[in-house]
């Protein structure tokens, strides 16, 4: 009829639903999907050949034995259990392992401090905070032995600066031999492994505050909560997550930290910040026994992964 209105394939097609009309999206979204796996796939094949490719070869080395010389023909040394035999029967094994943990706990106690402070400061308003800022933030951006340069004069017994502080304020009387104390070198390393670790705290926290909601604090002043009531029931239930993740990424670093160590005190003195990093190059270029170096790092990273999973576990608990 000459009033009817005419329906076109195309109107037809986009007004009734079926199969065909939700088969679009769902293509779309695979082959978004299979693009991004695509464009992901080779930085995913390099960083996983540079992670697993010297992990293998850490763990062959590990189980040759006799006088390692051809790091790149391992094939022709022996398969041996001696390497590792020699690492767990070591006396003095557990005081490594126990000196790595007193460095670590050492460093993230305070450095969590330091940021959480620093974070609760840089998120309020104050004159001088665009210039404070990156202040705060530029102990992260010096390389590790750029600061262990820096703090080993500092620290020094003659002329160091912190001698020459402590002294003026009257908390000592004469000049302390920070690194070549064996009661004050596990002290002296620490400090400037925090001055390094604290900023990552620092940006972690800043990020996680300002993500709060304002109504919240709104909320909590109407109800007659204090600053502290506010921190504790609005703040810190915000900042528990990410502050636990960053806990448990900043312990793993520690935990294998080698540069502060080394260049300060080189494990001594009477090893007392022998930690595992430390013992590790002890055994591979002092010692040239790189099978055992190999299984003392094999151990090294399951006792790292053993705490990263009771982190995890102990943080997945606190969260709930």
């Amino acid at each position: 009829m000459a009033g009817d209105t005419e329906v076109r394939p195309s109107d037809a097609a986009t007004r009734t639903p079926g199969r065909g009309g939700d088969r679009s999206p769902r293509t779309r979204a695979r082959r978004e999907k299979i693009f991004a796996y695509g464009m992901l796939t080779p930085t995913l094949a390099v960083v996983g050949l540079l992670t697993a490719y010297p992990i293998y070869v850490a763990i062959n080395l590990s189980f040759r034995g006799g006088e390692i010389a051809d790091l790149q023909n391992l094939g022709r040394y022996p398969l041996t259990l001696a390497n590792y035999v020699e690492v767990i029967t070591d006396p003095e094994l557990l005081a490594d392992i126990w000196r790595s943990l007193v460095y670590t706990v050492g460093v993230l106690a305070p450095a969590f401090a330091i940021g959480l402070g620093l974070a609760l400061l840089l998120n309020r308003t104050f004159p001088g905070r665009r210039i404070v800022r990156p202040l705060a933030l530029l102990p992260w951006a010096v390389p590790g032995v750029v600061v262990s340069a820096a703090f080993s004069w500092m620290l020094d017994g003659s002329f160091g600066v912190i001698n020459y502080l402590l002294r003026s304020v009257g908390l000592i009387e004469q000049n302390v031999a920070w690194l070549a104390n064996s009661s004050t070198a596990m002290t002296a390393v620490i400090i400037p492994t925090v001055w390094k670790f604290y900023p990552f705290f620092t940006i972690v926290l800043v990020a996680a505050l300002q993500a709060i909601p304002h109504d919240l604090y709104e909320a909590a002043r109407i109800d007659g909560a204090r600053s502290w009531q506010q921190f504790r029931h609005v703040t810190w239930p915000a900042l528990r997550a990410p502050a636990a993740l960053a806990i448990v990424i900043t312990g793993v670093g520690v935990f294998r930290e080698f540069d502060f160590i080394f260049p300060l005190t080189g494990g001594g003195p009477d090893n007392a910040t022998r930690t595992l990093a430390v013992r590790i190059y002890n055994e591979a270029f002092e010692f040239f026994s790189f099978g055992v170096s190999a299984a003392l790092g094999v151990v090294t990273m399951f006792i790292a992964g053993a705490l990263l999973l009771a982190a995890n576990r102990a943080i997945g608990q606190g969260v709930r």
